[in-house]
């Protein structure tokens, strides 16, 4: 387990500069900076940067970030979580970059009884008296959905599954399964392997075996690069689908001309400059872009970041309101800001509009998800 000062990391500067106690409201985030993960928990942490410069006060009181590195390992991310909560005394947890990580997280903060926003899907709520925690991504049944719609549309009927052999593949299996009540399309094959696999040929041939139109891939970041670079070995000829989880810079380059035409439900976000002004998305995401652009040096070229900032526009947002009746560090500030997050009504990010309520985990809907195509190494707005 490895505190990570954004100096370390060549990010934002400063934010550890004042001392805990100066500090009016103070955010632990968790993120994969290292392990099989990085591709992806890399880009998370940039975005919680960005965000942290696009605001860094609510009210006038200050933000202590502290953010440290699971290592793609749940264990790891349940140390973090405990050591935010019991020794940093955070107001609100963020994280993290897996979703078994996620998962774990998640027990921590509904145990210790601190609001958490996950930043990868939550497939359902932790098993608590009491909610803490809400996700941000689009859940596995909503971006299968629209992947499923564009199957569709697309005339595909009989479809391939390979996916990771952990909750984040059974998500998007669950998704695909489900779609197969309201679609014509039935899915003949459920294929996994593990994260750190360097090889799925024997899965790939199961799946062509079955002769599907499609292939559906529930992998993310470079991994999920590697079910597409073996059915294009092995001559598959098919459409190709995914989900959000793919749109990674790595992924594109990992998957070379492999991951060309492959269709994905994605965050509006991904497209901002090509989507119509009137779109909700499209001027946050491009004042994110510019916040990102203007801490990194470098442009956003994934969805992951996006989560995050998305995260810290829901906290700001809730904070605002939770400040008028509690004061940060005390329990009643938590409660405050848990049911001030719950309460959330149409605000919009750069990912979705946010509409919290009790009892669920998630707060979106198919506002937040358009279908994109990668053409020329670059994602394509597909209506």
């Amino acid at each position: 387990m490895r505190q990570m000062t954004l100096g370390l990391l060549a990010l934002v500067a400063g934010i550890f500069a004042a001392p805990a106690a100066q500090a009016d409201i103070t955010i632990g985030f968790v993120t994969s900076l290292s392990g099989n993960g990085a591709s992806i928990g890399i880009p998370y942490g940039r975005g919680i940067n960005a965000a942290y410069e696009y605001k860094k006060t609510i009210n006038g009181e200050t933000i202590r970030l502290i953010q440290l590195d699971d290592g793609s390992d749940p264990s790891a991310a349940t140390r973090n979580a405990r050591k935010l909560v019991e020794e940093e005394k955070v107001d609100l947890l963020i994280g993290t970059a897996t979703t078994p990580s996620t998962i774990a997280m998640a027990a921590v903060a509904s145990e210790l009884k601190v609001p958490m926003i996950a930043i990868s899907p939550l497939g359902k709520l932790p098993d608590s008296p009491e909610q803490w925690v809400v996700s941000v991504p689009q859940p596995a049944s909503l971006l299968v959905k629209i992947v499923a719609d564009r199957m569709k549309r697309d005339g595909m009927k009989n479809i391939g599954y390979i996916g990771f052999s952990d909750a984040w593949g059974d998500l998007v299996y669950s998704g695909a399964k489900a779609a197969e009540s309201t679609d014509d399309i039935k899915v003949q094959t459920n294929e996994r392997y593990a994260r750190t696999d360097t090889s799925v040929t024997a899965q790939i041939l199961k799946v062509m075996a079955a002769r599907p139109d499609a292939v559906l891939i529930g992998g993310s970041g470079t991994q999920g690069a590697l079910p597409l670079i073996t059915l294009a070995e092995r001559g598959f000829k098919g459409n190709t689908y995914g989900t959000v989880a793919l749109v990674n810079p790595d992924f594109v380059t990992v998957g070379g001309k492999s991951a060309e035409g492959i269709q994905v439900s994605a965050g509006p976000v991904i497209v901002a400059e090509q989507l119509p002004d009137d779109h909700f998305a499209k001027k946050i995401a491009l004042d994110f872009r510019a916040v990102y652009q203007k801490t990194h040096n470098i442009p956003t070229t994934d969805g992951f970041s996006a989560y995050s900032f998305d995260a810290w526009l829901i906290f700001a947002n809730a904070a605002e309101r939770a400040l008028k009746t509690a004061k940060p560090g005390t329990a009643e500030f938590r409660t405050a800001l848990r049911d001030a997050i719950l309460s959330t009504k149409e605000l919009p990010g750069v990912h979705a509009v946010y509409n919290f309520k009790p009892g669920a985990v998630t707060g979106v809907d198919e506002r937040s998800l358009v279908v994109v195509r990668l053409t020329g190494g670059a994602w394509k707005y597909a209506p």
